[in-house]
């Protein structure tokens, strides 16, 4: 491969090169791959929150649901080979079983960003998503045996995965060219949203037509193929990728060598720890994250058991919300890049600017999808908006990592997803204490917890956050964009 002699000039005077196509690219070979990984991990993550209404027999003979506080919507009858048995004694400690999965998902944050930034993050990545596969295909042998059993399964998929973001991070501080961070990160982490999409509705439609246990075997197959995928097709670093084109790696990596750190197994631990950019992010990641949870969770059991439906469309609608979130954060991806390269807005005013109104507009419309009363489709229409909304968030706060810290990028989504995790933990368990009885006032009170933490954290964010490489982050400080 021949180069300019302006390309070469470029180089050595350590300035970003000419930009590498994107068409089969690895950069976006990498984003794609990634994608298919989250769509895994976010399947593997959901269909519990189906699989759990089937399982609890909240249904009767026809497929339709019986304890709901509006009418119940019509629906074809099931199967009669749809026997398997339903294990009502998880009635009780549904809220536990639901938020297991964060309890071993907050062990392995902050570990997964040092581990990936010592040792890689492919194969720790890699790894720790199989590790979810095989927990998830043992899943209904713990059922059977009991709550206890399912809750440790459940944990040990959440360590598996808990991995994953901050390893993910990581990787891209070396494959993510700055003007293109929004877009590469937006199309691999919309993967989780689309893992959400497919699992919520195919997840019901296997309950309706075969039995729960199907759902944790299907989604476990999915997983293997993507790991063997992963394994065989990814490496660590542009350096290292034996099909990457010359034109592309000189790309990247000129275009990153002001901004990374070759300071070795040095961490700044107290410079980390005491910056307030980074607690900007900590605060709206949790804040937006109670909201994501809150939903993720429990939407299949308010859409059972205050709007009515059954199993089989309970996750079709409840997988609405999802899609809109998906097109919003690549459509988000694409212009949040545009407005810094092309219209020149500064990378704080964008980040903060997504922020807003990723975390107020769903604040909104999660409030008034609780006084819709049993109008089902104003409610499901205001879910379906708040959570699309906030898929603006990123390329907002959640790649704020990579704007202030790329080198320890891995590092610094381990923290600030260690605390986004507690709602998981939390949120499930609180939202099924205050809605005991299934009252659609209950419900408003969850919903309105969901939008004052959402303003809150999206308040501090505005006010403290920030876009510019810190200076504990490199030798030489250096902000891309600013």
């Amino acid at each position: 491969m021949n180069y300019s002699t302006s390309q070469l000039s470029l180089f050595l005077c350590g300035l970003p090169s000419l930009p590498a196509p994107a068409c089969c690219s690895s950069r976006y070979g990498l984003s794609l791959l990634s994608c298919y990984g989250f769509f895994v991990a976010y399947a593997l993550r959901v269909n519990l929150s189906v699989a759990m209404v089937d399982m609890l027999n909240n249904t009767d003979a026809s497929g339709n649901t019986s304890k709901s506080i509006c009418p119940a919507h019509s629906s074809p009858a099931r199967p009669i080979y749809n026997h398997t048995k339903a294990l009502s004694v998880f009635l009780c400690t549904q809220g536990w079983i639901l938020g297991s999965f964060f309890y071993g998902y907050i062990l392995t944050q902050i570990p997964g960003g040092y581990l990936a930034r010592k040792y890689g993050a492919k194969w720790l990545l890699g790894l720790g998503i199989l590790g979810t596969v095989v927990f998830t295909l043992l899943t209904p042998v713990a059922a059977d045996m009991g709550a206890g059993y399912l809750i440790a399964v459940r944990v040990l998929e959440g360590i598996g995965e808990g991995v994953t973001f901050p390893a993910m991070h990581a990787m891209w501080a070396f494959w993510a060219p700055p003007m293109e961070r929004s877009r590469l990160l937006t199309i691999a982490y919309t993967g989780a949203q689309l893992g959400t999409v497919v699992a919520l509705p195919l997840s019901a439609q296997i309950c309706f037509y075969l039995d729960w246990t199907w759902v944790f075997y299907i989604f476990g197959i999915v997983g293997i193929v993507w790991f063997i995928l992963w394994a065989l097709l990814v490496s660590n670093t542009p350096s290292t990728h034996p099909r990457i084109t010359e034109q592309e790696r000189l790309y990247i990596t000129s275009s990153l060598n002001k901004e990374l750190t070759l300071s070795g197994d040095h961490i700044p631990w107290g410079s980390i720890l005491t910056s307030m950019p980074l607690w900007a992010i900590v605060v709206a990641h949790f804040s937006y994250n109670w909201t994501f949870y809150t939903l993720l969770t429990l939407l299949p059991t308010y859409m059972s058991d205050v709007l009515g439906f059954s199993i089989k469309e309970n996750g079709a609608l409840s997988a609405l919300p999802y899609i809109g979130c998906g097109l919003l954060a690549v459509l988000g991806g694409q212009l949040a890049d545009y407005l810094r390269e092309n219209c020149f807005y500064r990378t704080v005013v964008v980040r903060k600017a997504f922020s807003l109104v990723g975390m107020i507009g769903p604040a909104v419309f999660i409030v008034a999808a609780g006084y819709t009363g049993c109008n089902y489709i104003l409610a499901v229409a205001f879910l379906s908006i708040s959570s699309s909304l906030g898929g603006i968030v990123a390329s907002g706060f959640n790649i704020n990592h990579l704007d202030i810290a790329p080198s320890y990028a891995g590092i610094l989504l381990g923290i600030t997803n260690s605390f986004a995790t507690i709602p998981g933990m939390v949120g499930p368990v609180i939202a099924r204490a205050l809605t005991k009885n299934n009252t659609i006032e209950e419900w408003q009170t969850v919903f309105y917890i969901s939008a004052g933490i959402n303003l809150f954290g999206a308040v501090f964010y505005t006010v403290f956050g920030q876009g510019v490489v810190q200076p504990w982050a490199v030798h030489n400080p250096h902000s891309h964009g600013n």
